[in-house]
């Protein structure tokens, strides 16, 4: 038995969405603002033909416009300061910083890195939530069926198959990498996608 059903039918239209542990069960009852933040965020959004063919840099305008989103509604990116103690000596264990993070709740859009970047997320997950410093993470990808779409437009190469996708995403959350941290994912589906430049 799951939870997905909690996630509103609208945005399983626009999303694929898969969870781990009862992701959305945890974040409806334990989280709800939070779970009420992510909900309007992921409707507000649409993939435009525009920020798909603005040229990358550190950050794509799609990371941004979602991370904006998040930040305007009270996230913020989070660096957790954590560390081991054996005895009198505390050694400095540093986990990766969240892109946003609200209550106990830690998102990260992954839309066009390398797919090991999902390792470094499922695992930041697993050791925030053994820590007791989150009750959920999520992620917000990209679905494998936007490579038509960027195909068509002359960027295909720039969205390369060992870049980050849902069919990259699913094996490793469904082979534990979470750990026992309930995870949520959204894959942006072509659906989303509008074109602004005709």
């Amino acid at each position: 038995m799951t939870t997905l059903h909690l996630v509103p039918e609208d945005l399983r239209q626009l999303y694929h969405v898969r969870e781990w542990r009862n992701a959305t069960g945890v974040l409806q009852t334990a989280c709800p603002q939070e779970w009420q933040d992510i909900i309007a965020v992921l409707r507000a959004f649409r993939l435009l033909r525009s920020a798909v063919e603005t040229a990358g840099g550190s950050k794509s305008p799609i990371a941004n416009q979602i991370d904006a989103a998040f930040y305007g509604r009270g996230w913020v990116e989070k660096q957790f300061r954590t560390a081991i103690m054996i005895d009198d000596t505390i050694r400095e264990s540093p986990t990766h910083k969240v892109d946003c993070f609200k209550g106990r709740v830690a998102v990260e859009l992954e839309w066009n890195n390398k797919d090991p970047f999902f390792d470094r997320d499922l695992n930041n997950f697993r050791l925030l939530f053994e820590l007791g410093a989150i009750d959920v993470g999520v992620i917000v990808t990209r679905s494998t069926q936007l490579q038509e779409i960027f195909k068509a437009l002359g960027k295909g190469a720039s969205y390369g198959a060992s870049t980050t996708h849902h069919e990259k995403l699913w094996p490793r959350l469904e082979g534990g990498g979470g750990g026992g941290c309930p995870v949520l994912t959204f894959a942006i589906r072509p659906d989303l996608y509008v074109d602004d430049l005709v």
